[in-house]
Protein backbone atom coordinates (compact mmCIF):
# COMPACT_ATOMS: atom_id res chain seq x y z
CA UNK A 1 0.00 0.00 0.00
CA UNK A 2 1.39 3.59 -0.87
CA UNK A 3 1.62 5.96 1.85
CA UNK A 4 -0.23 8.47 -0.21
CA UNK A 5 -3.77 8.40 1.33
CA UNK A 6 -4.57 11.64 2.55
CA UNK A 7 -4.77 12.10 6.51
CA UNK A 8 -7.88 13.04 7.75
CA UNK A 9 -8.61 14.71 11.22
CA UNK A 10 -12.76 13.98 12.71
CA UNK A 11 -13.74 17.10 14.62
CA UNK A 12 -16.98 16.63 16.07
CA UNK A 13 -18.42 17.06 19.61
CA UNK A 14 -20.74 14.06 19.87
CA UNK A 15 -18.80 10.86 20.09
CA UNK A 16 -20.89 8.33 18.39
CA UNK A 17 -20.76 10.54 14.90
CA UNK A 18 -16.92 10.50 14.91
CA UNK A 19 -16.70 6.66 15.30
CA UNK A 20 -19.31 6.43 12.65
CA UNK A 21 -17.44 8.62 10.35
CA UNK A 22 -14.02 7.03 11.65
CA UNK A 23 -15.67 3.56 10.96
CA UNK A 24 -16.86 4.76 7.46
CA UNK A 25 -13.20 6.00 6.58
CA UNK A 26 -11.19 3.17 7.61
CA UNK A 27 -12.63 0.94 5.10
CA UNK A 28 -11.15 3.27 2.27
CA UNK A 29 -8.47 5.01 1.28
CA UNK A 30 -8.00 7.48 3.84
CA UNK A 31 -5.63 7.85 7.08
CA UNK A 32 -7.78 8.81 10.11
CA UNK A 33 -4.63 10.58 11.69
CA UNK A 34 -6.55 12.31 14.82
CA UNK A 35 -10.19 13.77 16.29
CA UNK A 36 -11.08 16.44 17.85
CA UNK A 37 -13.73 17.56 19.66
CA UNK A 38 -14.13 21.26 19.52
CA UNK A 39 -13.32 24.13 17.33
CA UNK A 40 -10.18 25.17 20.08
CA UNK A 41 -9.19 21.34 19.95
CA UNK A 42 -9.37 21.41 15.79
CA UNK A 43 -7.06 24.20 15.43
CA UNK A 44 -4.72 22.74 17.49
CA UNK A 45 -4.68 19.76 16.09
CA UNK A 46 -4.41 20.75 12.73
CA UNK A 47 -0.70 22.65 13.68
CA UNK A 48 0.30 19.21 15.21
CA UNK A 49 -1.05 16.43 12.66
CA UNK A 50 -0.75 18.34 9.86
CA UNK A 51 -4.32 16.88 7.98
CA UNK A 52 -4.84 17.05 4.34
CA UNK A 53 -8.82 17.07 5.41
CA UNK A 54 -10.56 17.97 8.17
CA UNK A 55 -14.05 17.05 8.65
CA UNK A 56 -15.36 19.68 10.76
CA UNK A 57 -19.00 19.67 12.49
CA UNK A 58 -20.54 23.15 12.23
CA UNK A 59 -22.15 23.24 15.86
CA UNK A 60 -19.78 22.63 18.62
CA UNK A 61 -18.92 23.69 22.13
CA UNK A 62 -16.11 26.30 22.50
CA UNK A 63 -15.27 27.61 19.40
CA UNK A 64 -17.91 26.66 16.34
CA UNK A 65 -16.96 25.01 13.28
CA UNK A 66 -17.22 28.31 11.34
CA UNK A 67 -14.68 29.87 13.46
CA UNK A 68 -12.74 26.86 13.40
CA UNK A 69 -13.08 26.88 9.98
CA UNK A 70 -11.41 30.29 9.47
CA UNK A 71 -9.02 29.84 11.81
CA UNK A 72 -7.74 26.41 9.81
CA UNK A 73 -7.99 28.02 6.56
CA UNK A 74 -5.53 30.98 9.00
CA UNK A 75 -2.58 28.94 9.64
CA UNK A 76 -2.55 26.72 6.69
CA UNK A 77 -4.63 27.76 3.94
CA UNK A 78 -3.90 24.17 1.70
CA UNK A 79 -5.64 22.06 4.24
CA UNK A 80 -9.22 20.95 2.88
CA UNK A 81 -11.99 21.36 5.06
CA UNK A 82 -15.48 19.79 4.82
CA UNK A 83 -18.15 20.55 7.12
CA UNK A 84 -20.62 18.28 8.74
CA UNK A 85 -24.03 19.43 9.49
CA UNK A 86 -27.16 18.23 10.42
CA UNK A 87 -29.35 21.23 9.32
CA UNK A 88 -27.39 22.81 5.85
CA UNK A 89 -29.25 25.80 6.09
CA UNK A 90 -28.44 28.23 3.49
CA UNK A 91 -26.67 30.64 5.71
CA UNK A 92 -24.33 28.07 7.11
CA UNK A 93 -24.03 26.82 3.07
CA UNK A 94 -23.21 29.81 2.34
CA UNK A 95 -20.84 31.12 5.07
CA UNK A 96 -18.66 28.24 5.29
CA UNK A 97 -18.21 28.54 1.21
CA UNK A 98 -17.35 31.96 1.90
CA UNK A 99 -14.82 30.33 4.47
CA UNK A 100 -13.56 28.12 2.53
CA UNK A 101 -14.58 25.31 2.85
CA UNK A 102 -14.65 22.84 0.06
CA UNK A 103 -17.46 20.98 0.43
CA UNK A 104 -20.55 19.35 3.11
CA UNK A 105 -21.53 15.59 4.90
CA UNK A 106 -25.15 15.85 6.23
CA UNK A 107 -26.23 13.77 9.34
CA UNK A 108 -27.30 11.37 9.14
CA UNK A 109 -24.30 10.32 7.72
CA UNK A 110 -24.70 8.21 4.39
CA UNK A 111 -21.41 6.32 3.42
CA UNK A 112 -21.73 7.08 -0.14
CA UNK A 113 -22.24 9.89 0.32
CA UNK A 114 -19.64 10.96 2.83
CA UNK A 115 -16.74 8.87 0.28
CA UNK A 116 -18.39 10.70 -2.61
CA UNK A 117 -18.07 14.12 -1.17
CA UNK A 118 -14.27 13.48 0.04
CA UNK A 119 -13.38 12.02 -2.97
CA UNK A 120 -14.13 14.90 -5.02
CA UNK A 121 -12.70 17.44 -2.90
CA UNK A 122 -9.47 15.53 -2.29
CA UNK A 123 -9.34 15.53 -6.03
CA UNK A 124 -9.18 19.34 -5.87
CA UNK A 125 -12.75 19.96 -7.30
CA UNK A 126 -15.59 21.48 -5.36
CA UNK A 127 -18.79 19.17 -4.57
CA UNK A 128 -21.73 21.61 -5.24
Amino acid sequence: MSNSQPKVLIVDDNDLMRTLLRGMLRGEEYHVVGEARNGLQAVEAVQRLNPDIVCLDVMMPEMDGLEALQAIKQARPETIVVMITGNPSVENVQESIQGGAAGFIVKPFNTAKVLDTLRKVSQGGSSS
